[in-house]
């Protein structure tokens, strides 16, 4: 299962939108546009397809740990 494939599933399951990504990401201070985001999620015959790269799917994904958890606590 390609990265792509991951974000589209992600997306889907918990209702996403593209702003919300946006946001998600911006919580650990990774910045992604909206472009960039259509282009993930396009079908890969597209002329502007683009593959979601190793980065991108780690810092939405820890970006999704504090969106649903909250941040982590000090102790």
């Amino acid at each position: 299962m390609s990265n792509n494939e991951v974000m589209k599933k992600l997306r889907v399951a918990l209702s996403l939108t593209t702003d919300d990504i946006m946001a998600i990401c911006k919580l650990v201070n990774f910045n992604v546009t909206k472009s960039e985001l259509g282009d993930i999620f396009r079908k890969e015959d597209h002329p502007n397809f683009k593959k979601c790269g190793d980065q991108i799917l780690r810092n939405f994904l820890n970006g999704l740990v504090i969106y649903k958890r909250g941040p982590k606590e000090e102790k």
